[in-house]
């Protein structure tokens, strides 16, 4: 198996795609109205999980990206050389 900066990029972003996701749901389904603020039925934790999972995924993709960029720059200047 080979594992390239690419393969582990694209893997880190599908990771961070999927956390949202699961995140964002998890969100919606909370018992949140604009009337409810003071229900019974809410309780501020479980909120926090969700908005700290969104927070990972945006700095997984973040990372990701920088990971892309490096592999980027290192091959153009791997060409440069052979040039």
């Amino acid at each position: 198996m080979n594992i390239t900066p690419t393969s582990s990029a694209i893997n880190l972003i599908n990771t961070a795609q999927h956390k949202s996701a699961d995140a964002a749901q998890v969100l919606a389904e909370l018992p949140l109205q604009k009337d409810e603020v003071g229900s019974l039925k809410f309780n501020a934790n479980d909120i926090i999980k969700p908005v700290l999972s969104l927070k990972e995924a945006e700095l997984d993709s973040s990372a990701a990206v920088k990971l892309l960029e490096a592999d980027k720059k290192t091959v153009g200047s791997l060409l440069d050389i052979k040039a």
